[in-house]
Parts: C-alpha cells; structure tokens; sequence
C-alpha cells in the first residue's frame, strides 16, 4: 500500500471510529450532566442528604456490571458474526439477548427489592440516614427490568454499529429525569425569571422524589429502546425462536462469564471501598460521592472510543483481517491518550470550581478538589488501559482483563485503602491515593500485554 493510499485509509478509519464514537460519547456525556444536576439538587438538601444517595451508589455499579457483562458476550459475538458477513447468527443471538434481559432483569428486582433494607447497613451508612438510603434504593431499582434492557439491548445495537439508537433513548431518559427532578424534588415555589415572578409546582419529597423520577425515566428508556430493537431492520429478533439455543449461549457466556467474574471483582471492591470511606464520616463521604460524579465526566472521551474500539476489533477478528487489526490499535491508542489528556488537564484546573457547584460545604469542597487533582494526573494512563480492553472484549478475549482487574482491585486499592483507613486512620487522601495506584498498576499490565500481542489473537497467524 503506498504512503498516499494509507495516509487516505488512515483518514477513512478515523472517521469510522469517531462516527461510531460520538453518539456514546453524547449519550455518556447527558448522563453525566442529569447526574450532575441530580447531585447539585439533592446536595442543596444538605450533606447528610447527599450522603444517603451516595452511600449506596457502588451497590448499583456492582448491579450495572452483571448486567454490562451479559451485554459484553453478545457485542463480541455479534460484532464477530457481523465481520465474518453472518447476519443470520448475529439475529440469532439478539434473540437470545431478549432471553438474558428476561432473566436477569426479573432475577436482579426481586434481589435489589428484598436486600434494600439491609445493604445501607452492609454499607456502614451512619445510623441516622439509614432509613432514607434504604427507601432511596427501593425505588430507584423497580423497574429493574426496563434498566436490563436499556443496557444489553444498548449494547446489541451498538455491536451492530448503531451506536445512535441508544444515544437517543439516554437522552430521552436523561430529559424526563431533569424534569421529573425539578417537579419531585422541590415543594410549590415563586421563582423570579428576568422580572417577572412564576408559581413552579413542586412534590416537595425530596431524596425520595429524585429516586422516582429516576425510576420513571428508566422505564420510559427501557420500553423505547426495546420497541427500537424490535423494529430495527439490522437486529431485530423478529422471526427467531426466543427458546434458549446453547450454540448461541454458550459462546456468549464463554465470553461474558470472566468479564462478569472482573465487573463482579471490581464492583464488589468498589462497594467495599465505599464502605471504607463511609466509616471517614459525612464530610468524607460526601466529598466522596461528588468527586466521584465530578470525575466521570472526564472519563467520557475513554469510554466512548471504548466501544468503537470493541465493535471494530471484532468486525476484524470476524474477517480474519490481522493488519487491519494492528493498524486499529495504532490508531485508537495515540488519539485515545490525547483526549484524556485533555480531560485530564481540565479536571485538574477545574476541581475547586466543580466541587463548589454540588456543596456549599467548604471542608468537601477542599477535600474534593484535592482528590481530584490527584486523580486527573493519572488520567491518561487510564485511557489506554480502556482502550485495550475494550479491543480484547471485542475478540472474546475476557480472561486477561478479568485477572488485571481483580489484582489491581484487591491487592492495591482495598488492602491499601483497608491499612489507610481502617487501621493507620488516615484520610479519604490516602483511600484516592490507593486508586490512583491501582490504575497504574493495570496500565503497567496492559502494556506488557499489547508488547507482548497476548491481546490480538491473529498476531500468530
């Protein structure tokens, strides 16, 4: 190939990327900013508010990453048959998707409906708000099965390339939920606009109100992308059997299970973090739960070209093409690197200012803006470590990252955060430091890893 016709194949798959790219990146970014809104109106409520809503916020991680991880073997599976031109085993395997929403939707409703009164205390949630969590967490995990669907169904279309469908219904849910908020959250009040003074209608239930328009929101989510889904003309499982086939189910599974074993590992570490966290106290906790919020907003750039990075490295591994392979990993890494630097560099110039938009608290606004300072360093290391994975699920390769995670996870940041915190009784500083190490620690991981071309299985073809 001549310099002129790479240099035109190069442009050609940039543009492929970032069209693939830039709807999740949209999607992921509304939430973001519904999640910020939501945390700046419950946060009005005072700290031990915020509190309450965050103490529980890994526990749906962990929910969202069983979830994510059933989506996981179906996008390699799809994205593979896709590349292979086999859309009869792609429609296959959409039918076996609305199976897996069934299920696991139905099995995580009754397990988040009955465990709510207790996981506050498994969370070492003070006392006092309690109560409140555990009521904010039953409603917020309702409608489980609509959430079941707006994830794997989301993920199917993604792996067939329309990364837009979804980006739409995260925006309608977004939408409903920032309206909701303002009707729920608030009681009946005057509000003057440019002079002239309006009555806007209010519940006045406070954290209870945000839980329900988030519930209702993710409803109205579910049942659109389904209905999408069910129509679409490249995915549809209209015409499939929606009987269990194992010769779908079990090359999804084989994918899914060691990605679900890493998001079961690191979800569990996360809620186990948090708990560390909420025996620091209000402050910290808060502090906490908004940096937390502050700083998935900069991680948006990383996920977005996560998902295309997935979706084409399996239509290559489906084709059998090994050069386009390298050339997608030469292309993803430096451009990925590049925009977490960026987001990196703004996080860190921007942390006392985004703190002060979710608490009027000086001592979290301090503590945050530390914290996120420190993590914003870290940011671009993190970058390709997303990168790389995202490309090794695509393939089916879920194994590695499983055993990356788990050891980053447990041997660093819980070990680490469980001397810091609970015995040497140091700081939420400490517990962020211990992360902090812990990404290194994958990126460190994952290069050996892309040298060593464990992650592309064509590389000894």
């Amino acid at each position: 190939m001549t310099r002129q016709k790479t240099s035109k194949w190069n442009l050609h798959m940039i543009g492929i990327i970032l069209t693939l790219a830039w709807p999740t990146m949209l999607e992921q970014l509304m939430q973001t900013a519904v999640q910020y809104i939501d945390t700046a109106m419950v946060g009005s409520l005072g700290t031990q508010a915020t509190a309450a809503v965050g103490a529980t916020t890994t526990v749906g991680w962990l929910i969202g990453g069983f979830l994510s991880s059933i989506g996981v073997g179906f996008l390699s599976f799809i994205a593979r048959a896709y590349g292979a031109r086999d859309k009869e085993a792609a429609s296959q395997a959409v039918a076996q998707a609305v199976l897996a929403v069934l299920f696991m939707g139905t099995l995580f409703t009754v397990l988040s409906l009955s465990l709510s009164g207790v996981i506050p205390v498994w969370m070492q949630v003070d006392p006092s708000i309690r109560a409140t969590a555990s009521r904010y967490f039953f409603i917020l995990y309702i409608p489980m099965l609509p959430r079941a669907a707006s994830i794997i169904f989301g993920t199917v279309l993604r792996a067939a390339g329309d990364t837009k469908t979804p980006m739409k219904a995260g925006i309608l849910v977004n939408v409903i939920n920032v309206i909701l908020n303002f009707l729920f959250i608030y009681p009946t009040r005057i509000v003057t606009i440019f002079g002239s003074e309006l009555v806007l209608p209010g519940c006045g239930w406070g954290i209870i109100g945000a839980a329900a328009a988030s519930a209702i929101a993710f409803t109205v989510g579910g049942i659109r992308i389904t209905m999408v889904l069910w129509k679409h003309p490249l995915v549809s499982p209209r015409g499939q059997t929606l009987k269990p086939d194992i010769k779908i189910l079990r090359p999804c599974l084989r994918i899914a299970l060691p990605n679900m074993l890493q998001r079961f590992g690191t979800s569990l570490g996360y809620v186990t973090f948090a708990s560390m966290i909420n025996s620091l106290g209000d402050i910290s906790t808060a502090a906490h739960t908004i940096a937390n919020t502050v700083e998935s907003a900069f991680y948006i750039p990383g996920y977005g070209m996560q998902t295309a990075a997935a979706t084409l490295a399996g239509n290559a591994y489906g084709a059998g093409d090994k050069k386009r392979m390298d050339e997608l990993a030469g292309m993803f890494i430096p451009l990925e690197v590049f925009l977490m630097i960026l987001s990196g560099g703004c996080l860190f110039l921007f942390a006392p200012a985004l703190m002060d938009i979710f608490s009027d608290a000086d001592e979290v606004i301090r503590l945050g803006a530390v914290v996120l300072r420190m993590v914003a360093v870290s940011e671009p290391f993190y970058g390709f470590s997303i990168i790389m994975e995202g490309m090794m699920q695509g393939v089916g390769n879920t194994k590695e990252p499983f055993f990356y995670n788990v050891i980053g996870m447990w041997g660093v940041r819980i070990v680490g955060t469980f001397l810091c915190t609970q015995i040497w009784h140091m700081s939420l500083i400490s517990a962020w430091a211990c992360m902090i190490l812990h990404n290194l620690l994958i990126f460190v991981l994952y290069c050996i890893c892309y040298v060593r071309k464990k992650w592309n299985p064509l590389a000894k073809l």
